[in-house]
């Protein structure tokens, strides 16, 4: 019966994630950087901050914040801080030590639970995530489907972004690919950062329309 429903929101869906932002930038840093276990873990955790946008969208506070300026540019400032804090950080990479101080001092290695919030907050914190739910709770739900079927398609939601950025994250952490980049060593954290500097600048003049 909400077959069609369903399929238009995956359609819908579909066309949003594969389109590169913050999610994607930030997945293909740590996955190259850091191979494919903590890409997956940074996936998994923009996933899991589908469930966010999903429970509240369904809560209604999802509308509260479209139609609120001052709850709009709090999320959106947050979120372009965060990209900015992050996006500083890969800037100032510095290039690799010789292999004889490398083995007197190894680099802290990069836990599963750090990506997995990096995952997470660059998902959850994006104000465009926020607005794009909003209208696909709204607009292309009716909103006399049950309440249980619409959590049915937040399920579907979550797993599907998880299971895109995974995808990402092991095509990106190959080891062709990434001895790829690592040629470029300290450049591609560099080229990473300006990219999450630039998304977090024009994120900080999104305007609530």
């Amino acid at each position: 019966m909400y077959w069609m429903e369903f399929l238009t929101v995956a359609v819908i869906h579909l066309l949003a994630v594969a389109s590169p932002g913050p999610d994607f930038a930030v997945v293909v840093r740590e996955s190259v950087a850091h191979g494919r276990r903590i890409g997956v873990f940074c996936a998994l955790g923009v996933g899991t901050a589908i469930f966010l946008h999903v429970a509240y969208s369904l809560a209604g506070i999802g509308l509260i914040v479209s139609q609120s300026i001052v709850l709009f540019n709090a999320l959106k400032w947050l979120a372009a801080a965060y990209l900015l804090y992050i996006g500083f950080k890969a800037l100032r990479a510095k290039p690799a030590a010789p292999a004889a101080a490398q083995s007197q001092a190894p680099a802290p290695a990069r836990t599963p639970r750090a990506a997995f919030i990096t995952g997470f907050v660059t998902n959850g914190l994006n104000p465009k995530a926020t607005l794009f739910f909003l209208s696909l709770f709204t607009v292309v739900i009716n909103p006399h489907t049950p309440l249980l079927v619409q959590g049915g398609y937040g399920v579907y939601l979550a797993v599907a972004t998880a299971l895109w950025f995974c995808l990402v994250a092991m095509l990106f952490s190959q080891r062709r690919v990434r001895d790829g980049f690592a040629r470029m060593g300290h450049w591609f954290d560099r080229l990473m950062g300006a990219v999450l500097v630039g998304l977090g600048i024009k994120l900080a003049f999104t305007e609530l329309k």
